[in-house]
């Protein structure tokens, strides 16, 4: 395959930053201070993390083989932390990243 001509570069990176851009912008323009957020705007902005969080759970699990290896146990710990974690702090970073940590040394040091 021959490289992408400089021109051709340009443009793309210039696209991917406009789509970037836009992203983060158009709802700011979009949903004004002088007017109020429409209730089905609030409505997913209370339950989409926990829609992408329970996302990102069956993610991570669906290649769990629980009659082979370390039986899922590595991922059952983790899980585990991440639940405790979140039901501690309730901060969504801290839970995924406290649950990643644990699986990583879990896998790295145990398992």
């Amino acid at each position: 395959m021959s490289p992408m001509p400089f021109p051709q570069q340009v443009i793309v990176i210039l696209l991917c930053i406009a789509a970037t851009m836009s992203t983060r912008f158009l709802p700011f323009l979009i949903f004004t201070s002088k007017k109020p957020t429409p209730p089905f705007v609030q409505y997913l902005g209370r339950a989409l993390p926990s829609a992408i969080f329970g996302m990102l759970v069956v993610y991570c699990l669906r290649n769990v083989e629980v009659l082979s290896g370390s039986h899922g146990l590595p991922e059952a710990i983790a899980l585990a932390a991440t639940f405790l974690l979140h039901l501690w702090k309730r901060q969504m970073l801290l839970s995924i990243a406290g649950g990643t940590a644990v699986y990583m040394l879990l896998v790295q040091l145990v398992f």
